[in-house]
């Protein structure tokens, strides 16, 4: 990572708002609910191999990016505080904007560099004090069927800490919250369709010697997982 504070810097830094009592308390309360709606088959989610994440330390999990509910689904199926790197507009956006910076995410401007930049340097911040980061290396949602380059910020930062990455295959969210261009006849907002989040054995970055290598070996991992699911 280019530019990057040291460790030591980093260290010093107060501890991020996302690890801190409030943003415990509204974990809670948030996924409480999410978990009764899972219950009540309000939606029908099904989360594979969820263990492999661990109970303490710092960990990367990142996704593909199908629909606008991945983050709400995987943050969801985590039983650990974890913050996630997500587009800056929802931080303008009424009661997302409140509980976005209540849970300590971390903004990105697309297309900006600098902003990307900040973004995995606060990214790392939240590492360092042995925090769970999501990131959707795409960038952007991809509708299926297409493809997009995974942007290189979490091998960079997987290289950078040490942490592992682990990976996640979700599917079912575009059917239920379908990008705008793939509406068509069907419902905005579709309850009865399944989702499934599914995690993958974590990737040890110590195994990689390049980014782009890193980045090959987790793409096909999470497509592979793609395909496992139904």
């Amino acid at each position: 990572m280019t530019d990057e504070p040291s460790p030591e810097r980093l260290r010093g830094r107060r501890r991020p708002v996302g690890l801190g009592k409030r943003a415990w308390l509204t974990t809670k309360v948030v996924r409480r609910l999410l978990r009764f709606l899972a219950w009540s088959r309000f939606v029908r989610v099904t989360v594979v191999n969820r263990d492999v994440v661990p109970a303490r330390g710092p960990v990367l999990v990142a996704s593909n990016h199908i629909s606008m509910l991945d983050a709400v689904f995987l943050w969801g199926a985590l039983r650990r505080r974890a913050m996630a790197v997500a587009m800056a507009e929802l931080w303008t956006w009424p009661v997302v904007g409140w509980l976005v910076r209540r849970l300590g995410h971390v903004p990105v401007v697309r297309r900006d560099p600098q902003s990307g930049q900040q973004a995995l340097e606060h990214a790392e911040w939240i590492l360092r004090h042995g925090g769970v980061m999501l990131i959707y290396p795409e960038g952007r949602c991809v509708p299926p069927g297409r493809s997009e380059p995974y942007k290189p910020g979490v091998a960079k930062l997987a290289l950078a800490t040490g942490v592992p990455i682990i990976p996640v295959a979700t599917t079912g969210t575009d059917n239920v919250l379908p990008l705008r261009t793939r509406h068509g006849d069907r419902p905005a907002f579709d309850r009865s369709r399944p989702v499934t989040i599914r995690f993958g054995t974590p990737i040890d970055p110590a195994d990689f010697d390049s980014p782009e290598k890193l980045l090959d070996h987790l793409r096909t991992h999470i497509e592979y997982l793609r395909a496992e699911s139904p």
